[in-house]
């Protein structure tokens, strides 16, 4: 049986009553991440720019944090974008990547489009998260160090799968949907700290409902669109680079969803500075430090990491995001790493750049964490007074689901990002939407309370003659 067609037959086995309790409280933790930091970022120049490149043609779909209603695929785009634009949104350690912001903007635009219970909603969104992790344990992290993004050369197929489900497309069907989406996966990391990186998610999104609508019409795609000696899995991983046989048997062994889980971001940057910025908290809270106490900075994050980290001199917002140098100089300067701290020109700070000469980054060693450790960091913060402070973290807080962070403190990111568009009352009366959705006739209600309301048209002006 092709591929396809086998990982079809398990996507659409996924219901939400066989789903084991503890999904739903994870897809909650999800739902709720993803949709904050989608209206915090729906006001990023890279999502304004795709609505405004995309014209004025109206529709159904909501766009989160504005009074726009677009097409659905146009919605899928433009919100997808905003998503993943301040780089805020959850990760997972199997995918390698951010496993949310390629699905959830497509099927909440679907969702805007066709009517859909919080339960069904729930379902395909689990079905998806699922499908793009499933297939990363066969084809990362070789993906993610040739330089593909897996966030959409992966996170693509959840994104069709859960769009698939939310639509009850056959089998044959999803099949197909999983297929075209083989021709359509795209991103690479050599545009990562542009506004780029947002339009992979965002073309991501779009390319994987577009997917599952084509082949709900009747398009036609090979039935061995990954195995094919020319197909998905030899083009972007090469022969001896990837592990078919890992995937379908892995399904549901547990749930990706519940282990290793959701990792949800603490810092509105690049995920691989995250374990060098906790140590550097730790020692700057810790010991009361100032940067003028400070003679040297010396921090170890993993090779892999490192390579699109490495930015001694940031030259935009979105390169800060991705420089580890300036995460470090932030937390010591600021003694906290947050939004404001990637807006505008706030990368020019002069306190932040004086202290970016004294930051040295290198890979760390086997002998100062195991192999198969990817996100651990050591810093090391030499005082002028020749103190060496030292500290290592194994994992960033919230990383995984065994190390989740607190019910409060995923409220308080999901108000301080949502409060950036909508009125408060309104923020709170959406975060107890998402806390009931399986209780949701129409998801739509979350989709409005994560919009402005649309301006009423203007009266027309007439005169007499």
């Amino acid at each position: 049986m092709p591929f396809a067609l086998e990982l079809a037959k398990l996507i659409n086995a996924t219901r939400f009553d066989s789903l084991p309790a503890e999904t739903l409280k994870w897809a909650k933790v999800g739902i709720l991440d993803t949709v904050g930091v989608t209206i915090a970022g729906a006001a990023d120049p890279s999502a304004r720019i795709c609505a405004r490149s995309l014209g004025s043609a109206t529709g159904p779909a909501y766009v989160f944090g504005s009074d726009e209603k677009v097409g659905m695929l146009d919605a899928a785009l433009i919100n997808g974008t905003a998503s993943h634009a301040l780089d805020f949104d959850d990760c997972n350690n199997t995918l390698g990547g951010h496993p949310s912001a390629p699905i959830l903007p497509a099927l909440f635009a679907l969702a805007d489009e066709t009517g859909a219970s919080g339960r069904d909603f729930v379902a395909a969104y689990v079905a998806g998260f699922e499908a793009e992790c499933k297939i990363s344990m066969g084809v990362n992290f070789y993906q993610y160090t040739r330089g593909w993004h897996p966030t959409t050369t992966i996170g693509v197929f959840g994104a069709a799968a859960a769009c698939a489900l939310l639509l009850k497309l056959s089998d044959e069907q999803t099949a197909t949907a999983l297929s075209i989406a083989a021709s359509l996966a795209a991103g690479v990391k050599s545009n990562f700290g542009t506004m780029t990186k947002p339009l992979h998610v965002g073309h991501c999104c779009r390319s994987g409902l577009f997917a599952a609508l084509l082949a709900r019409d009747g398009f036609t795609a090979s039935s061995v669109a990954f195995e094919h000696k020319q197909g998905y899995f030899e083009v972007f991983n090469g022969a001896g680079n990837y592990d078919e046989a890992k995937i379908l048997p892995a399904w549901g062994k547990p749930w990706d969803i519940i282990e290793p889980g959701i990792a949800i971001k603490q810092y509105p940057c690049c995920g691989s500075t995250h374990p060098a910025i906790d140590a550097m908290l730790l020692l700057v809270r810790e010991h009361d430090l100032k940067p003028d106490d400070v003679a040297r900075i010396d921090a170890w994050t993993h090779k892999r990491r490192l390579e699109h980290t490495n930015r001694p001199d940031p030259q935009s917002t979105f390169d800060a995001k991705f420089s580890v140098q300036y995460a470090l100089s932030r937390a010591l300067v600021n003694r906290k790493v947050a939004l404001p701290h990637f807006e505008g020109e706030t990368y020019k700070d002069p306190a932040v750049r004086a202290v970016l000469p004294r930051i040295h980054v290198a890979p760390y060693t086997t002998e100062q964490f195991p192999a198969d450790n990817h996100f651990a960091a050591e810093v090391n913060i030499t005082l002028k007074n020749g103190t060496v402070l030292k500290q290592k973290v194994d994992q960033p807080f919230g990383r995984t689901s065994k190390n989740a962070l607190p019910p409060e403190l995923l409220k308080e990111k999901f108000v301080n990002c949502a409060t950036m568009a909508l009125p408060a009352d309104t923020v709170e009366t959406l975060y107890a939407g998402i806390q009931r959705i399986e209780s949701l006739a129409d998801v739509r209600e979350l989709s409005a309370l994560s919009a402005l309301p649309q301006q009423a048209p203007r009266a027309a002006v007439t005169t007499r003659g």
